[in-house]
């Protein structure tokens, strides 16, 4: 069964994930960005597109979740703990 929050196969072509070739294409705070503005996506839609269907609310919530987890890991990687880039 595909996993639809951490690796929907709609998002990989071979073996290139889509977030991976975005990540490429951007400097870091471009993608830093770009994982925010997803974060703020899925927890402002998901009460409103998914009023009827508690599982697909509770998805979105756990895509916000998931963009979440990769800022964080990815600040810590790009600038260490918390921080902007020093340099």
């Amino acid at each position: 069964m595909t996993d639809l929050v951490n690796s929907p196969e709609h998002y990989k072509t071979g073996d290139i994930e889509c977030i991976a070739a975005i990540e490429a294409a951007m400097t870091p705070e471009e993608f830093a960005g770009y994982l925010r503005g997803n974060i703020i996506k899925y927890i402002w839609r998901y009460d409103k597109k998914h009023r009827s269907d508690l599982a697909l609310a509770q998805r979105d919530l756990e895509k916000a979740q998931w963009y979440l987890h990769r800022l964080l890991h990815f600040r810590i990687k790009k600038w260490g703990v918390g921080g902007a880039d020093p340099g």
